[in-house]
């Protein structure tokens, strides 16, 4: 049978082990990963193997040859270009001319392909996806199929809003030739982006297996150190090599010519490879070493993995480390949890190097130095770099002046040399100290930087392209909480990076090996002369200003210190607004509000709107994207009524065209807009989704629920002083009150609480919620969203914390509490 294996990958968040060898190559219990795979493979009956490569091809055929010495013939291609994963098998097309399978070179694995082979052909499939469960199906594709075993639906790489089950690709599929026919020869194409939705769509008889046995993906550092816990826990059937022995509860696998002294202690599992030498007092627990590793006198490694030749000094301890090949630890040094050394390296005398760094190849840690960087990896951080709203974290303590920098200067590679990008922050000092230091990273990397210092975050928006700008960055204190700072990194168009663009700068801040510009190449900042004056002019051109002439309104506006304050006064009275202004300078010691806080400034500002008969009052946020509305009565307009609000006038302004919304809005929206001939769009509920579909064509309106509006027709993003501006005029324009326009939007009941869930059954929960609710009517735009009996829930699990989210609507409060315990009951109940 034949198989192509795809052994092309560079290894880029395996570096600095991948330096000198491709991700195949990576040694794994002593072997090639690559290995593993073409014995399994033999194993199955595949043993007519083509291998893909494109990386450092010459290591793979060196190693492998012809294949004779592992019972299999190997043949190797190596296209000119990145085809994609499809495009590459394609470029091997002449050589298939039967049902075959494709396999990664760098997986590890012990599934039973010909009990997959035998399914496809059983059902008579064109493709077969070989899937497996897991507990964190973030960086996988996600696969749903029928009690038939065929594909519904799939989605790469999802968010946790798109988690519709625990059941993802391997990235091992059984094909056959016909498919193909459907790919380009001149392009990228890829199978789970472009081939497989393809088929789908043709409704081509496309299965899914799903394998039972080990499967790991070893994508990452961390991934591979658990790999080898998890060959030591025998939890995978690869076979160890070397002679067995066993002490007692310990287990230990010697190669040959290794010599073990009587007086070290072996702990645990532990694999040591041929012409080792453990002198005396050494203390290996759950330990890989390599061929010709030499442990001496003292030396205490727990849950280490040594590459071939390498020496451990007297008395050194070394603890969950991987240690690439030749390098010399010297005596005392100390190696901690989750470091990294590449090949070649020396480690000094008594010298420390902690957790998580990681040091490439080649370089010298002097005698007594301390190796330290001020990126720790917690649990924050063990995720993912992005969250919800940029990159988040303690600061001074998880987002440091050093972590700024690095990314500084993996947002500057990613943008590319000559690259030009506006920074800017909020008033807090802790803000001006990391803005700071994200431009130090960014002009290491040859970037120009546009520094608007402190400025609202709808300015920085609409600053970006107007000079040639291609990017940029706000930095903040969290309005939610004070020890928090927030990175906000923008796009060419201001928005929100995309989950792709987050996906790039990520992987090249895990290399940290990136490109730096010389020092005659490195980048300047300036100050961009005309940003105020870009968004002043766009702005009142994006208004009708003539409506306020006769309409004499009044409003009140708390800045809440924020910068607002220095951009929005000019702008209304240039329109003619009267406006009563509060908290109309800056502050840094009030960036963030506390709840309490909060509510105190809606009170004041009621009781101002109020006594001075104003037309409405308005809080902006800190950063001002979101608004909160007090009408003329006094009373506080509920965020997610504003919303139907705001909607509603749109609608009466706009016939037809259509509004985005998030799923979790209430269903009263569709009955608002259907008098008008308005399409409602439901929206994933993270800003940059919102954010990204208020560009499409036809969008009048976008708005999220939560304080924030976007008006596309001035710029596709969240902008509390446009809102308040374009609210006033659209209340202008009919002639009615704030109150009036409340009264207009009927009653509805909607509630939300959050559900505990750990992250490793968020998977679990989204697998048997769709499974669950297979019967009733479904929306699967983000979560799972169920509609019974003229009412609905919304399951959607937190992309940054361990819970769920559960929304409900119901006729009235007894039916949406209701639902709201029955599902939140649910979600724990599928947990188990």
């Amino acid at each position: 049978m034949k198989a192509i294996i795809m052994a092309g990958g560079f290894g880029t968040r395996l570096r600095p082990l991948t330096v000198n060898i491709p991700k195949p190559m990576v040694p794994m219990a002593n072997k090639p990963m690559m290995e593993h795979i073409v014995r399994l493979l033999k194993q199955n009956g595949f043993d007519d193997l083509l291998v893909m490569l494109y990386y450092q091809p010459e290591v793979i055929i060196r190693h492998f040859g012809d294949g004779a010495a592992y019972g299999v013939r190997m043949e190797y291609l190596r296209p000119q270009s990145d085809l994609g994963t499809a495009g590459c098998v394609k470029f091997a097309e002449k050589h298939l001319k039967e049902t075959f399978l494709v396999i990664s070179g760098d997986l590890l694995t012990d599934f039973n392909v010909k009990a997959a082979l035998t399914a496809h052909r059983q059902k008579k499939a064109v493709a077969t996806l070989v899937l497996t469960r897991s507990a964190n199906p973030l960086a996988f594709g996600v696969v749903i199929v029928n009690e038939e075993g065929r594909i519904q639906r799939f989605l790469e790489k999802p968010s946790w809003g798109e988690v519709f089950s625990d059941t993802i690709n391997t990235g091992i599929y059984l094909l056959e030739p016909s498919v193909l026919r459907d790919i380009p020869t001149d392009r990228g194409y890829d199978f789970s982006k472009n081939l497989f939705p393809s088929l789908l769509g043709a409704n081509a008889p496309l299965f899914g297996h799903i394998a039972e046995g080990y499967w790991k993906d070893v994508g990452d550092l961390l991934e591979y150190r658990l790999a080898h816990s998890d060959i030591l826990e025998q939890l995978v059937k690869i076979p160890l090599p070397g002679q067995k022995r066993k002490n007692k509860e310990a287990v230990a696998y010697i190669g040959p010519k290794s010599d073990v002294s009587p007086k070290a202690v072996l702990d645990g599992v532990n694999v040591i490879g041929e012409r080792c030498q453990i002198e005396e007092r050494v203390k290996l627990t759950n330990c890989v070493l390599g061929h010709g590793v030499k442990i001496q006198a003292g030396a205490d490694l727990t849950s280490c993995v040594l590459w071939d030749d390498v020496v451990v000094g007297p008395d050194s301890t070394l603890q969950e480390a991987v240690i690439g090949a030749r390098t010399r630890v010297a005596d005392k040094a100390h190696i901690g949890e989750g470091a990294i050394i590449g090949d070649d390296c020396e480690i000094g005398h008594a010298s420390v190097v902690h957790s998580n760094v990681k040091v490439w190849p080649h370089k010298r840690i002097e005698d007594g130095a301390v190796l330290s960087t001020s990126l720790i990896w917690g649990d924050v951080w063990a995720r993912r770099l992005f969250g919800a709203y940029g990159i988040t974290g303690l600061c001074n303590r998880e987002i440091t002046p050093e972590l700024a920098t690095r990314i500084g200067a993996a947002y500057g590679a990613f943008l590319g040399e000559g690259a030009y990008v506006t920074t800017s922050r909020d008033a807090h000092m802790a803000s001006r100290m990391i803005k700071r230091a994200v431009i130090s990273g960014l002009l290491s990397t040859g970037v120009k930087v546009g520094d608007l210092r402190t400025a609202p975050i709808p300015v920085v928006r609409y600053e970006i392209g107007q000079e040639g700008e291609v990017g940029g960055v706000h930095v903040r204190q969290s309005p939610f909480d004070p020890n928090l700072v927030d990175i906000k990194l923008l796009d060419k168009t201001g928005v929100d990076l995309s989950s792709g663009q987050e996906r790039a700068i990520e992987q090249l801040f895990l290399r940290e090996d990136f490109k730096r510009a010389t020092p005659d190449r490195v980048g300047e900042i300036i100050t961009p002369p005309r940003a105020q004056e870009y968004y002043r002019a766009g702005f009142l051109k994006a208004i009708q200003a003539s409506i306020f002439q006769d309409a004499k309104m009044k409003i009140v506006i708390d800045y809440a210190f924020s910068s607002a304050s220095m951009i929005l006064p000019d702008i209304l009275g240039r329109l003619g607004i009267e406006v009563v202004s509060l908290n109309a300078y800056l502050s840094a010691q009030r960036v963030t509000k506390t709840a309490e806080e909060f509510q105190t400034s809606l009170e004041r500002l009621s009781t101002i709107v109020l006594t001075l008969k104003a037309d409405a009052g308005f809080l902006i946020d800190t950063g001002a994207e979101k608004v909160f509305i007090i009408d003329e009565k006094g009373h506080r307009i509920a965020n997610d009524i504003a919303l139907l609000m705001i909607a509603h006038l749109v609608m009466r302004t706009h016939k037809g065209g259509r509004v985005g919304v998030p799923v979790n809005v209430s269903g009263m929206i569709e009955r608002l807009a259907e008098p008008h001939k308005v399409s409602i769009h439901r929206l994933r509920t993270a800003p940059r989704y919102i954010m990204e579909a208020s560009r499409e064509k036809g969008m009048n309106f976008v708005g999220d629920g939560i304080g924030g509006f976007i008006f596309p027709e001035f710029q596709p993003s969240f902008d509390a002083m446009f809102a308040i501006v374009k609210i006033a005029e659209l209340l202008a324009r009919h002639k009615v009150p704030l109150s009036a326009v409340a009264a207009e939007i009927p009653a509805f009941e909607t509630m939300h609480q959050k559900v505990p869930c750990p992250w490793d059954r968020k998977g679990v929960v989204m697998r048997r919620a769709i499974e669950a609710v297979q019967t009733l009517p479904n929306e699967l735009v983000d979560g799972v969203k169920i509609f019974v009996n003229g009412s609905w829930v919304l399951m959607l699990p937190d992309p940054d914390e361990a819970t769920f989210h559960v929304w409900t609507e119901g006729s009235d409060k007894t039916q949406a509490r209701a639902l709201l315990k029955e599902y939140s009951q649910k979600i724990q109940q599928w947990q188990n």
